[in-house]
């Protein structure tokens, strides 16, 4: 199964590697006011999924702090090992069901 993972892993490479070779011809991208760039288009390519990548994390960044300030508070508010733990709650006295008052 290893040798299965490394050889899948090495096809991407060199299936991405044949993309960045086959991609080198210059393309331009022009953005606003007359500004342009003019790079490979594998570079052009790449710096697009990267701004991509960081696009998406910079938008979870808030939960991801939200998530870990509400683990914190519950890990607070956890009984914590190794100390005596609080007496158990007197048994409620149980409750009837619910009758309807005219008997129907």
């Amino acid at each position: 199964m290893k040798y299965l993972l490394w050889l899948l892993k090495a096809a991407i490479f060199f299936t991405l590697f044949a993309f960045a070779l086959n991609n080198q011809q210059d393309a331009t991208v022009h953005f606003f006011f007359g500004t342009q760039w003019t790079a490979p288009a594998v570079l052009i390519v790449l710096s697009a999924f990267a701004l991509g990548v960081v696009v998406g994390v910079l938008g979870m960044v808030p939960r991801w702090w939200r998530h870990r300030s509400a683990a914190r508070q519950a890990q607070a508010t956890a009984p914590q090992p190794g100390t005596p733990a609080a007496a158990a709650p007197a048994a409620a006295e149980p409750v009837p069901p619910h009758l309807p008052i005219d008997g129907i």
